[in-house]
């Protein structure tokens, strides 16, 4: 008679099969599954690859590397359905909040008009939101939230973009749905390089991998790669694969190509969802550079991240156009407010406004570093101001001045020779925070005119940088930046009698708790989480709840200050039939 199996036997077998399960899940780097989905056409594609291995034997210094040891064995994560009547081509990723961000495949057919939902594979559905288009590639992107049911899961799936309620079997297996918290995010061609923006690379506590760990992958053939040149923060800089001119000019193949980052000694490329799209430009040698380049088209551009700001960006921009800001560029973290309704207004009262859709969550930092490279390539702005929107710069002396200016803070004529020293390249200025000042709800006249009492004592600083001075590396922290020191360039500081900046940080309660309720576009620890309690991002005494404290309308006043009230109502009050109003309140 055969011996049945001993309990404790079973329950070991099983304990080890979850655990090696686990492991194998949670680990990001045990298999690597990502492939850059590239839109090589498969005729072109072995062409391409003897003419650029015949490139290669010809030239024995390429820097280019071909490889078929990771990338080629990677599963693509482009989700391709034939079997769903009326389904995209998606690639899909988990964000925080349990939303997923789905990306459609370029030259997919979309509709504007259809309603599209999330198929996920245990038939579970949520709508799918429109978020926008990116730039670059023109890839329209959705939003939906992870039901309930689908959460339970150990593993999750991509889901499948589909119109209509059709409950056609799906396609299976499912790829695996990839994480915010460690992906290639976005790419930038420049002149003479690649910047790759990516998460989960580099960690937050100051670590940066030495660019000696890492190299760009290019979706050619088996994988392209070059070598990592900077890495900081979540940018990284690569040269340019060599083959370029052959893919433009000898075989018609399309410009947008995968590109990643490999981590050398794990084996392990990042899953990315970015595309190198080669530079129209040629490369120039240094000297040749100066004397070609464009002057920038305005003096003083203003720079910052914004999510459903459209109640407030009337006021911040016509403030900060009247002293002296050119342009306006702001980077939509995904509203879906009235926002460019407003902007279409004020483009067409005569403001210079710029729109950038970066709908990654969580990078500031990022956009800011790549404000500077989008700002060359456009020769757009000598000058980057970067505040946020409930920021208002001022000097104390304008009350004063017939032509009120921010570049009156700049340095003029200054050597910028190549070699000197001790040149200014960034103005910061120290910040003052205002609180809710009484208020329970948003003020009608404005935050200018609303919110009157602040701390006494200044935090951090904000600043306006010379595009020119910003350290190749990119790195910046808090709305300031490293400045290229080799090339000479200095920071600066100036008083609080010369410029300052009013935060208006502490509103009215709704106003507060719908801003830091999410903190989508900066780093900062959800206020729910108790983490990093000591943090300036968290709001003194308010604990981890939402719950509106009773004395809140009080908070934060130990100064009444009125200078920035009278000042603004002195310039932009106006008298109508009905009263007085400020010019941008609702007409």
């Amino acid at each position: 008679m055969r011996r049945r199996p001993r309990t404790t036997f079973i329950v070991s077998i099983l304990s080890i099969i979850t655990f090696a399960s686990f492991s194998l899940y949670f680990s990001r780097n045990a298999i690597s599954t990502w492939q850059p989905y590239s839109d090589i056409p498969k005729a072109n594609l072995k062409a391409f690859k003897n003419a650029f291995l015949l490139n290669t034997t010809a030239n024995s210094n390429n820097k280019n590397v071909v490889e078929s040891n990771n990338v080629s064995q990677l599963t693509r994560q482009t989700r391709r359905v034939s079997s769903v009547k009326d389904s995209l081509s998606t690639v899909s990723v988990l964000i925080p909040d349990w939303e997923i961000l789905v990306i459609v495949v370029v030259s997919t057919p979309f509709s504007s008009s259809h309603q599209y939902h999330c198929l996920f594979p245990n038939k579970a559905r949520s709508l799918a939101r429109f978020s926008g288009v990116l730039p670059y590639t023109n890839r329209p992107t959705f939003k939906c939230d992870m039901p309930e049911s689908v959460r339970r899961h150990r593993m999750f799936s991509q889901p499948t973009l589909v119109t209509g309620t059709s409950e056609t079997e799906l396609l299976k297996p499912m790829p695996q749905l990839m994480k915010w918290n460690f992906l290639v995010f976005e790419s930038f061609s420049t002149e003479n390089d690649v910047v790759v923006f990516a998460k989960g690379v580099n960690h937050r506590n100051g670590y940066d991998r030495s660019p000696g760990e890492l190299r760009c992958v290019f979706d050619f053939g088996n994988g392209v790669r070059t070598a990592v040149t900077s890495s900081v923060q979540e940018v990284f800089r690569c040269p340019h694969p060599d083959f370029e001119p052959i893919l433009d000019s000898y075989y018609g193949l399309p410009q947008r190509i995968g590109i990643s980052l490999e981590i050398v000694a794990e084996n392990t490329v990042v899953p990315s969802v970015a595309y190198y799209i080669p530079s129209s430009k040629p490369k120039l040698d240094a000297c040749t550079r100066r004397l070609g380049e464009a002057q920038p088209k305005y003096v003083l551009c203003a720079c910052t991240m914004v999510h459903n700001v459209a109640k407030f960006l009337r006021e911040w921009v016509m403030y900060h156009s009247k002293v002296g800001v050119d342009n306006f560029i702001l980077y939509d973290n995904g509203s879906d407010d009235d926002l460019y309704s407003l902007i279409r207004e004020l483009r067409q009262e005569g403001y210079n406004i710029s729109t950038v859709f970066w709908i990654w969550p969580k990078t500031q930092e990022a956009g800011f570093s790549h404000s500077v490279v989008y700002s060359k390539s456009k020769a757009l702005c000598k000058w980057i101001m970067y505040v946020d929107v409930d920021e208002f710069v001022f000097s104390p002396s304008w009350g004063h001045e017939s032509n009120p200016s921010l570049k009156s803070l700049l340095p003029h004529k200054q050597p910028l020779e190549e070699g000197t020293r001790n040149k200014v390249g960034q103005v910061s200025m120290k910040c003052l925070e205002f609180g809710p000042s009484g208020q329970r709800r948003h003020p009608e006249e404005g935050v200018t005119q609303g919110y009157t009492c602040r701390m006494r004592a200044e935090q951090r600083h904000k600043s306006m940088v010379m595009v020119d001075a910003v350290d190749p590396s990119l790195r910046n922290v808090i709305h300031h930046f490293y400045v290229n020191e080799k090339e000479g360039f200095v920071s600066k500081q100036v008083s609080l009698e010369e410029g300052l900046v009013n935060h208006y940080k502490y509103q009215a309660w709704d106003e507060f708790k719908n801003k830091f309720r999410r903190r989508v576009s900066a780093y900062v620890v959800d206020w729910k989480q108790e983490l990093n309690p000591t943090s300036k991002d968290r709001t003194p005494g308010l604990g981890f709840k939402p719950i509106e404290p009773e004395d809140w309308t009080q908070r934060f006043c130990e100064v009444t200050d009125l200078r920035l009230k009278f000042l603004t109502r002195k310039w932009f009050r106006l008298l109508t039939p009905n009263g007085y109003r400020m010019a941008w309140q609702n007409r």
